[in-house]
């Protein structure tokens, strides 16, 4: 709605700002730690309600509306307000619903306690709603981050992944993509521009799974960068084996990685494989005899992003919240390479605490730890199980049943 107003700076230029920040960690971090907090919180609300509740009411009232749902953390406190003064106005009950689509931290100002109904993804969602806006329990609705309806339709159709028919589903959408379902299959994302070390660690992956024996296909979602999809399609291989091999080192420990990441750790049936991989690699065993066959595909901007997470075994990302709950829709374990911080550091909690996935950014123990699972074909069976736990497959059409029903009530009240 910020686009959609004549307002001032610096709403005039959040969109702006958003890309610039994001694309800075050190600027996101500052700013996020700076305005989350009570005293900023209120500040920003008393400033955007004298410059722009106006404005906002009457963009509002344009629409008539029966319901407001709000899916952004500056659009919860203004646009109450505004709605309680048109219901007023008009002497009808106008219901409004927050849906947080953050997973596992959220900014204060998502948490308004006068709103209807809240709608929520996890229990550490729940916990900063209660603690941060005083949002009582019978506001709150535990229904999962809202994904789109293909992870909905594709988690249904495939099922359990571990089973002979959640495999058979797969092999068919392998078929589909032309991806070969002999092969393991590893997704590699960067978010919708492509950006991020990509290129490094499609490197290293390439170079680990080839000289561990491992059969593999890499798909690599570029997005718009045309640039890095062209390198891929012409990048010399050998080259990069030959160059991986000079730079080879070892799984970090448990301990030592909870050291380095204020993050939790990753589960302990994780690590237990990694020590193996490990105490394989001390021996000189890493190196197989016949070199995996692997192969490279570069993807643009992908649209079906639903069967390509089943027909991976594993998905690199950063920790966007709706790839972690896209992912876990459909059971699929989750290497996480980045973050924004503090917007983003829960979401890298949900995958570590879940036990479907780890967290790392360097990527040579990217490849190391991703070559490790995908020899262990139990393991992925337990971290798929564990994502499927967390999966809500079906949150958006629930949250939206929920909503209609709710405001057909009102609606009916207001007719009488």
């Amino acid at each position: 709605i910020w686009s959609d107003i004549d307002s001032s700076w610096p709403y005039n230029s959040i969109k702006n700002y958003y890309k610039s920040m994001s694309a800075s960690p050190w600027k996101w971090r500052t700013l996020y730690h700076v305005s989350n907090t009570a005293v900023y919180a209120k500040f920003a609300d008393l400033h955007s309600y004298y410059m722009n509740e106006g404005m906002i009411r009457e963009k509002i009232e344009e629409y008539n509306p029966d319901v407001v749902v709000s899916v952004h953390p500056t659009m919860n406190y203004i646009p109450l307000f505004s709605i309680r003064k048109i219901a007023d106005k008009y002497d009808k009950e106008i219901p409004f619903f927050t849906v947080v689509t953050d997973f596992g931290s959220g900014h204060c100002t998502w948490f308004n306690k006068d709103v209807d109904r809240m709608y929520l993804a996890s229990e550490p969602i729940k916990k900063i709603a209660q603690k941060r806006g005083g949002v009582p329990d019978e506001k709150i609705v535990m229904s999962g981050l809202p994904i789109r309806y293909d992870f909905a339709a594709q988690a249904d159709a495939m099922g359990d992944r571990t089973t002979e028919e959640g495999k058979a589903h797969q092999k068919k959408i392998r078929e589909e993509l032309n991806i070969d379902p002999s092969k393991r299959m590893i997704l590699v994302m960067g978010g919708g521009e492509g950006v991020g070390s990509l290129s490094s660690i499609v490197n290293e992956l390439y170079a680990k799974l080839r000289t561990q024996g491992v059969d593999a296909t890499i798909c690599v979602v570029c997005g718009r960068n045309e640039q890095l999809k062209n390198d891929l399609e012409i990048r010399c291989w050998d080259t990069v084996v030959s160059q991986s091999l000079n730079s080879y080192a070892p799984l970090k420990s448990r301990v030592v990685t909870k050291l380095l990441t204020p993050h939790a750790s990753r589960s302990r049936r994780i690590q237990a494989a990694l020590d193996r991989a490990a105490a394989k690699a001390a021996k000189g065993k890493d190196v197989a005899e016949v070199p995996g066959n692997v192969d490279v595909i570069p993807l643009g901007f992908v649209q079906n992003m639903a069967a390509y997470m089943v027909a991976a075994d594993v998905l690199v990302s950063k920790a966007g919240p709706g790839t972690i709950a896209e992912a876990a829709a459909v059971g699929l374990p989750i290497m996480v390479t980045s973050h924004l911080p503090g917007q983003e550091a829960g979401n890298v909690d949900i995958v570590l605490d879940g036990g479907f996935g780890d967290y790392c950014e360097d990527p040579e123990t990217i490849a190391l730890e991703l070559a490790c699972w995908l020899q262990d074909s139990q393991l992925l069976d337990v971290m798929s199980n564990k994502a499927r736990i967390v999966g809500h497959p079906h949150a958006a059409e629930e949250i939206a049943k929920d909503i209609g029903d709710t405001t057909h009530e009102v609606m009916e009240k207001n007719m009488k």
